[in-house]
């Protein structure tokens, strides 16, 4: 039942004055917005002598009293012609027709029809069905009007013995409703409730008693409790969470009371309800700080973190790991292993969750366990078949996977040997953020750790044909240009870069078609690039194409033209001369002629005795400096060193697809030579 004020139109209707608006609306039901049948009609229908008429009559004048009607004139002809009825579904329709109808006059008594009302309500009380004995005491508990319940009270009690348990638990919450708003009319109520408490042998029964002892004679439910103690374990998990709720209650006001009911808390973990469980954590968690109590609540939370299916309770399990480890992280430590089960849920919340509970806790001893399990999952998620709907939750997933990874590697550098192969498989993924995540993580983890440039150079080449980013084939080939020391390993770049570029020169696919007839006519012909092109119509005339056409025409020939692991070359004849020019500049780096760029960045600090010399080949910005402040010293203008080259942007070094194959042609030669 849903307890709402001011939303339902029969709360605020214009007939009834102020008094409607200080009513409760205690029933929502739907109603079709089709022309309700008329007053007159509705008479019609409850005097007709036919069952299903009078029911759809009943339930036709309830949807038009919860929408603002009053109708006051049938009031006497239910009670004349449904009141005898005695078809359970007329009864049922009874019980809602009397929750809504209005029960006192404008002058806000009593209506006189209500005694009769009354009396039918005793005889339901009596019916020797127990489904309309039961039915009609829950109904009493919707009452507000005390002339209507003090008549029916020795009924009610007469019902607290009746010998089906149905019947006695709604009499024993009929009984905590008329106590709880006219106490005068049942004053001996908790004393016939502890009564029935003690007797009880129906676990549903017995919980409605203990619960009203709880709020309204909280000293008798302590003294049950007390006296039962050894007992709880076996009442039933309804039971004890009542149970657990008077036990925070009480230690709240007492303190001192805590140890007596730790024990018989910890008896209660070894239950097959989820919501006990969570209770009994969480009530623990507020009862003591023992590292064995917060170890038994920890224990708890991450079992029902792999018991439990619904996300919503897993968000709230981990909600409360994340409050147990700014408090205890050492015994969250241990248990690391148990919070990543919850990854196994398809849920990115719960996954984004259980990552950032886990990255706090990583230490020493648990970070191989914990790296292999990310491991298998970034595997496991790469496997598994995805459709459109999920492809972006899963790549947003691979994200966080390899984000929680480079924090792994990052605290902990031992490790980077092992995750770094696994995530260079994601450098070919079709989504660019991830591919890029893992490109910026690779290229970080092999300047600090100069062991793993073998391994990121074999790989690297291996994955280059596969790129499909141009953020990431440039990283790749700035990994390729810096790492690649040894000569076998500069002739293997060479060729993955020719692999790239696929055939000479740098055309769509009209233009390539005829450069096949001669080879040395590329090497003579490069093509110029101009504002725009003369081409020749169909009719024979002659018509002057712009630049922004040439350019979509050079896009669309480059996409038909870029075969297989050839991504470079459709990069650059679509107009993306950035990663050229990188692959330039790196294969003027990794030629036979030019030392490592990490050694000289070595012998290139102030004061080691190097050579001041840029990573790049030229002089370091210290250098100049440095020299630039001498010469003002002694009166001259900074001079640069004559055997450092310029920057490349300084320099004019321009690698656009014209330059391309003559530059790898010249570096191909040198390293045959030596």
């Amino acid at each position: 039942r849903l307890h709402l004020q001011y939303l339902c139109p029969c709360c605020s209707s214009k007939g009834t004055g102020a008094m409607a608006m200080e009513r409760n609306c205690t029933l929502l039901l739907h109603y079709d917005k089709a022309q309700p049948p008329n007053e007159d009609e509705i008479k019609e229908q409850l005097e007709s002598k036919d069952v299903p008429t009078k029911i759809g009559a009943l339930k036709a004048m309830i949807q038009l009293i919860l929408n603002g009607e009053t109708m006051p004139s049938l009031l006497m002809t239910v009670i004349r012609f449904c009141v005898p009825c005695e078809d359970h579904t007329v009864k049922k329709l009874l019980l809602v027709y009397w929750e809504v109808v209005d029960k006192t006059g404008p002058d806000g008594k009593l209506l006189p029809e209500m005694i009769l009302v009354c009396n039918n309500l005793r005889n339901d009380l009596q019916h020797p069905n127990e489904y309309i004995r039961g039915s009609t005491l829950r109904f009493l508990c919707k009452l507000n009007e005390a002339e209507l319940l003090e008549p029916l009270v020795p009924t009610v009690k007469t019902n607290l013995e009746h010998r089906h348990s149905y019947v006695r638990r709604n009499a024993v919450l009929t009984t905590f409703s008329i106590y709880r708003h006219f106490d005068h009319l049942m004053p001996d109520a908790p004393e016939l409730i502890e009564k029935l408490l003690l007797s009880e042998s129906d676990v549903s029964c017995k919980r409605n008693a203990f619960l009203m002892l709880f709020h309204t004679a909280q000293d008798r439910a302590v003294a049950f409790l007390t006296d039962n103690l050894e007992q709880i374990s076996s009442y039933g998990d309804i039971f004890q969470l009542v149970v657990l709720e008077l036990i925070r209650k009480v230690c709240r006001t007492d303190p001192y009371q805590k140890s007596k009911y730790i024990r018989c808390i910890l008896t209660l973990f070894n239950t097959s309800s989820s919501a006990l469980l969570y209770e009994c954590a969480t009530t623990l968690l507020a009862l003591t700080n023992s590292p064995t109590a917060i170890k038994a609540a920890a224990s708890s939370y991450t079992q029902l973190l792999s018991a439990e299916s619904d996300h919503n309770v897993k968000l709230i399990v981990l909600e409360r790991l994340q409050e147990l480890k700014a408090k205890h992280p050492r015994v969250l430590q241990e248990m690391v292993m148990d919070v990543m089960r919850a990854l196994q849920s398809p849920n990115l919340d719960i996954r984004k969750k259980c990552l950032d509970i886990t990255l706090d806790l990583i230490t020493p001893r648990n970070i191989g366990e914990v790296v292999h399990a990310l491991k298998k999952e970034v595997a496991r998620s790469k496997e598994t078949g995805q459709d459109e709907a999920s492809a972006a939750a899963a790549a947003e997933y691979n994200e966080l996977l390899i984000g929680a990874i480079h924090a792994c590697a990052i605290k902990f550098p031992d490790v980077a040997a092992t995750v770094v192969p696994v995530l260079m498989e994601f450098l070919a993924d079709a989504h660019q953020s991830s591919a890029v995540d893992v490109a910026l993580f690779v290229r970080e983890i092999v300047e600090a750790h100069d062991q793993l440039r073998p391994g990121v150079v074999s790989k690297a080449l291996e994955m280059l044909p596969h790129v499909t980013s141009a953020r990431v084939l440039r990283i790749c080939l700035w990994l390729l240009g810096e790492q690649c020391v040894q000569a076998e390993e500069v002739a293997q770049a060479f060729q993955a870069v020719k692999a790239a570029l696929g055939k000479m020169p740098l055309l769509p696919t009209e233009a390539g078609a005829d450069a096949d007839a001669g080879d040395g006519a590329a090497d003579k012909a490069a093509p110029k690039p101009a504002a725009g092109r003369t081409t020749v119509l169909a009719d024979g005339t002659y018509a002057s194409q712009g630049a922004a056409e040439v350019e979509e025409a050079s896009a669309a020939a480059a996409v038909a033209s870029g075969a297989e692991g050839q991504k470079l070359r459709e990069l650059i004849l679509a107009g993306d001369f950035f990663p050229g020019q990188l692959g330039g500049i790196h294969a003027h780096q990794a030629g036979p002629a030019q030392p490592r760029a990490r050694e000289r960045r070595a012998d290139s600090q102030p004061g080691r005795g190097g050579r001041d010399v840029h990573p790049r080949g030229y002089a370091a910005p210290w250098v100049w400096q440095g020299r630039a402040a001498h010469g003002r010293r002694l009166g001259r203008a900074p001079q640069r060193v004559p055997h450092a080259p310029q920057p490349p942007h300084r320099a004019g070094v321009r690698a656009l697809p014209q330059e391309l194959p003559r530059l790898l042609r010249r570096h191909a030669r040198a390293a045959q030579g030596r």
